[in-house]
């Protein structure tokens, strides 16, 4: 008997049969329970949810992590015939309306989102309307505080799928050690049985490790792309290639001195560049118009490009798991591809900066303690994220891991978001709007015109002046929701123009455990865990091309993929294993000035902040890492700024402090 996922594999995607591991998954969610896919990159994850979105009754919500990768995977299924469609900050509010009609309406059968649209409360109010019948989570490895891309609002992933009614949920991931996939199957209540992994070893790839003084790679590069060329143009065919560097200034003078080196196209990719700009060196990328892209990790993922022949590093990568996703874009076609390791140890602490910058210093942590406590009301603490960042000088992301942290020791629950502010423009005159209401919604709708603030043309909603006005409601909804039901209405109608800002976010606080006097030093204890956790993984990657050991099984090995043979391609296998060279640096800290150096700093930060500069803080000043306070204080335009990038934090630390 033809299995039910057969027909419709053929029919919209033109296969005959599933690749390994894709039938498990399949049937796992199409008997009904949830799933895990861990599978190389390009090995065919996204099937795993798009077969059985077909045979799902309702709706398949996708938690995506770019908004290039959803846009690329809606285009990709439309061209199929298959109804999907993306809520994204791209959209007009006319685009955003008809993809949630679709939605209510049910024709829609995927729809893709970002995690932190969930937070979005106009979003929230809108999903639990519409039955679900799977959530999807891409990149999935993001919910685990000790993987390598751990992002916070991953973790209310469980919590939604309770509010939401979703019966079952898949996971999809390229780069999840064991550690990493038991976090994963907790987190979401996944039976082992139903965790599918493929194993990690891609045999077309051809893994070489070639440190490289920094002087010498631009040349480095310069001969193994003359090399694909010329192979390439000899089979008449067509090739691609990605340069990975970890600094966006690094991109730009890579991509312009290689492109005066080379008869194609070479250019920049990085996060500092214009969106639009992005998105339209991608699209030259993927038609091959620009077959060379010198790019940070901004670039590459969602990108499936099939005949990208190389992958150089010209600077370390982050972590093994970095390593494994941006090698992972090679050779997707199955043919041979090179993956070229040029960095040296001298890229070490550039990567290891960027680990201590995200660790909040302890006044940090217990200012945001003291503003929980000082701004509750009754039971209840609202906050904007900005502010709180700005005002105890913690980067807005480890500040998001500070307040999940406070969560999962019960000082925190998460109630709900919200906009702080409502602003509506009619599109009709308020008599022709009246006119679509019976007369006790009318007389409401009224009463909320007349309470808002008025501008030229824009109205602000006023709920206290609303709820003062409308005076008790009993038996009623509450006049927030009311309003807000009242407003998407008639948005969704054309009856007005409706916008929304200041995300705030609402917690419930146990008063007893913030009282903890040891509340603060346990977190920040915490975060230095983590720290350590983070620089113990570069070093590991490090080992990965430092040992005279097959690099591919090492790194097959790192995922719990029990590979027992060497490849017998890559450097080591070759014989072509260098010992890599003692990095010798030629700045001395024993000629330098500490008072000259740091001087303007820290008196900025005594007039701005009313507190001498922490030893930490001038240490982040002369590495070049950048927080909040540096922003208020114009620290970057300070002589002094990022004198020392190149030492190791550790150092500057020590030598502040002797």
């Amino acid at each position: 008997m033809q299995p039910l996922w057969q027909a419709p594999l053929q029919q919209y995607f033109g296969f005959e049969s599933l690749r390994p591991g894709q039938q498990p998954v399949v049937e796992t969610i199409l008997a009904g329970r949830s799933a895990a896919a861990i599978f190389p990159t390009g090995s065919g994850k996204s099937l795993c949810y798009q077969l059985p979105a077909l045979l799902l009754p309702h709706l398949t919500l996708v938690i995506s992590p770019l908004l290039a990768l959803m846009q690329d995977q809606v285009q990709f299924l439309k061209s199929k015939g298959i109804a999907a469609a993306t809520i994204d900050s791209s959209q007009s509010p006319d685009d955003t309306k008809a993809v949630m009609q679709a939605a209510r309406s049910g024709q829609l059968k995927i729809l893709m989102v970002s995690v932190e649209r969930l937070k979005n409360e106009r979003f929230r109010q809108f999903i639990s309307d519409v039955p679900i019948s799977m959530l999807v989570v891409d990149e999935a490895h993001c919910i685990s505080e000790w993987g390598h891309n751990f992002r916070p609002d991953y973790l209310k992933l469980p919590e939604y799928c309770r509010q939401f009614a979703v019966p079952q949920v898949l996971l999809l991931t390229a780069t999840a050690t064991q550690a990493v996939i038991s976090d994963m199957q907790q987190h979401f209540d996944i039976a082992p049985q139903d965790v599918v992994v493929t194993g990690f070893h891609r045999p077309n790839l051809r893994l070489l490790a070639q440190p490289t003084a920094e002087t010498d790679r631009i040349n480095k590069c310069a001969t193994w792309l003359h090399y694909l060329a010329e192979k390439s143009a000899s089979k008449q065919q067509a090739f691609a290639a990605i340069i990975y560097v970890t600094l966006q200034n690094t991109a730009e003078t890579v991509a312009s001195q290689l492109a005066r080196q080379l008869p194609f196209p070479v250019q920049a990719y990085h996060a500092g560049m214009d969106s639009d700009e992005r998105e339209r060196i991608q699209s030259a990328f993927m038609r091959g118009d620009i077959p060379v892209i010198v790019a940070t990790i901004a670039f590459g993922m969602g990108v499936d490009k099939s005949n990208i022949r190389q992958v150089i590093h010209y600077d370390l990568p982050k972590s093994v798991e970095n390593y494994s996703q941006e090698i992972g874009r090679a050779g997707r076609d199955g043919k041979p591809s090179d993956c070229i390791m040029l960095g040296d140890a001298s890229g070490l602490t550039v990567l290891e900066n960027f680990v201590y910058g995200d660790t909040p210093e302890l006044y940090g942590i217990q200012a945001v303690l003291d503003n929980i406590r000082s701004q509750l009301q009754g039971n209840q603490w609202e906050v904007l994220m900005t502010p709180l960042s700005n005002s105890t000088n913690i980067r807005q992301l480890p500040l998001k891991t500070l307040l999940v942290n406070l969560e999962m020791r019960g000082v925190l629950t998460s109630q709900y978001s919200y906009f702080a502010e409502y602003r509506y423009q009619l599109e009709i005159s308020e008599s022709a709007l009246f006119g679509h209401f019976d007369d006790e919604r009318r007389q409401f709708l009224a009463t909320m015109i007349n309470t808002s603030q008025r501008g030229r043309s824009w109205f602000t909603l006023n709920i206290s002046a609303l709820e003062q006005a409308l005076g008790p409601q009993p038996g009623h909804t509450p006049v927030r929701a009311r309003a807000l039901s009242a407003l998407e209405f008639c948005a969704a109608r054309g009856w007005l123009k409706l916008e929304s800002k200041q995300m705030t976010d609402v917690y419930r606080v146990n008063p007893q455990l913030l009282a903890d006097p040891a509340l603060a030093t346990s977190l920040h204890q915490h975060f230095v865990h983590k720290q350590q956790n983070e620089i113990r993984r570069i070093h590991s990657m490090l080992d990965l091309f430092r040992q005279p050991v097959c690099i591919s099984r090492q790194l097959a090995n790192w995922f719990g993929d029990a590979m027992q043979q060497d490849c017998g391609t890559c450097s080591v296998c070759r014989g072509q294993f260098r010992p890599w060279p003692e990095i010798t640096r030629a700045q001395s800290l024993a000629s330098l000035d500490r008072r000259s150096l740091t001087g303007p700093l820290q008196q900025a930060i005594q007039q701005t902040f009313g507190q001498p500069a922490s030893t930490e803080l001038l240490t982040r000043f002369l590495c070049g890492i950048q927080v909040p306070w540096f922003s208020k204080v114009k620290a970057r335009q300070m002589a002094g700024f990022g004198k020392l990038e190149q030492v190791p934090y550790a150092e500057v630390k020590a030598w502040l402090e002797s």
